[in-house]
């Protein structure tokens, strides 16, 4: 789908874009995540895609997979009008929201290392809220680091995370007839 949306006549119609979508063209919401500024932005954002789902690829199957980047992608486009922001392409938020759902999973699960993840992803946000995107991602990508949609993305991320750490957690007691 990213590289479809990378058409050159199609991206125009498809990125994230503010008074766009005031007027009326909401698919932006969704399809703003599957846009990129250039080839080299989503050749990173693949990549990432592909070591973020390696690393947690127990924890998913294809439709649990499929409906958490529906429910990231909305989510953060939909956040995103909290911002100053006008216009946005990329699937960085995406991928910070599945990081840190598997990075919950993985502590639900008692995976090593799942902890460390969570809080390596806390101290990034924060820096990135505090100083800013890198500069080589952003001279790489042709525009400003969207630290917003990270930001955006790890919250939704988080809170499907516990969300189904809960109501998981819920099953296993009911399984095993433990009180509510």
């Amino acid at each position: 789908m990213c590289l479809v949306a990378q058409i050159p006549t199609l991206q125009p119609w498809l990125a994230w874009d503010r008074n766009a979508i005031l007027q009326g063209e909401i698919w932006r919401i969704l399809t703003g995540n599957l846009t990129h500024t250039n080839w080299a932005h989503l050749l990173m954002n693949a990549l990432a895609l592909l070591v973020i789902s390696f690393i947690f690829r127990a924890h998913f199957n294809a439709k649990r997979y499929t409906a958490l980047i529906i429910v990231l992608s909305i989510g953060i486009g939909g956040g995103i009008f909290a911002t100053n922001m006008q216009w946005y392409a990329g699937l960085s938020g995406v991928l910070h929201g599945i990081f840190a759902w598997g990075a919950i999973n993985d502590i639900r699960t008692k995976t090593k290392g799942g902890w460390l993840l969570f809080v390596g992803l806390i101290v990034k946000i924060i820096w990135e809220q505090i100083y800013g995107g890198s500069a080589s991602s952003e001279a790489l990508i042709g525009a400003r680091v969207a630290t917003e949609a990270h930001l955006i993305g790890a919250l939704i991320g988080a809170l499907s995370g516990f969300i189904y750490f809960f109501s998981s957690q819920q099953d296993t007691d009911k399984k095993h007839n433990y009180p509510n």
